[in-house]
């Protein structure tokens, strides 16, 4: 089996940047998720209560599936993925209620018994206000009407999450590292990495 590394956080902070410099540093394939395919994520952020469901339901299928590949490309190769399988239950239980989560938690319990857990997660933290900058910079269009109060309360629901995260867990403060201007900030990522145990 290859080595399997994630990188998380919250929306916007930098998952895929870091992980698409990790592949080519390390000759690991990428696996990125899809979200602009998501045909609901726009009306989500217009009317949270209306699209969860269906913005979840489409998510957790497509991750799904890239997880099924992750599996049988890990008999060949080191793979490197901006997203766990477990982000989608924090968002789920973040945006469903009722029957809808309930539901929702039978199927998830189910098809996470089948996917690979990765050797490292790489945890990345920032505040509220950089974490907005950065969604700004980027402007996509479907995160032009995103609520700062969502991304707050996301904030919270990852910090539970990682809070009780035990296998493999690298956190790193992108409030004070900037990986991508700074080049040492990226070595020191490297040099953590590293000293994780991985094998690279």
């Amino acid at each position: 089996m290859g080595s399997y590394i994630c990188v998380e956080g919250v929306i916007g902070v930098g998952k895929t940047t870091l992980s698409k410099m990790i592949a080519q540093k390390f000759d690991f394939k990428p696996v990125l998720e899809v979200v602009e395919e998501n045909p609901f994520l726009s009306n989500f952020y217009v009317d949270r209560e209306r699209w969860a469901f269906q913005t979840q339901i489409f998510f957790l299928m497509s991750r799904y599936s890239q997880q099924s590949d992750i599996s049988k490309m890990l008999k060949k190769e080191k793979i490197v993925s901006d997203y766990i399988f477990e982000k989608d239950k924090i968002f789920a239980e973040m945006n469903l209620i009722g029957d809808q989560f309930w539901l929702y938690d039978r199927v998830f319990d189910v098809l996470e018994t089948k996917v690979e857990k990765p050797d490292l997660v790489i945890y990345l933290k920032a505040s509220t206000e950089t974490i907005m900058k950065r969604i700004e910079m980027r402007d996509r269009s479907f995160e032009r009407k995103m609520d700062i109060s969502y991304i707050e309360e996301l904030s919270v629901a990852y910090e539970k999450f990682f809070s009780n995260y035990k296998k493999g867990l690298l956190e790193v403060d992108a409030d004070t590292i900037d990986f991508v201007k700074n080049e040492k900030d990226f070595d020191f990522i490297v040099s953590k990495m590293v000293k994780s145990g991985v094998e690279f």
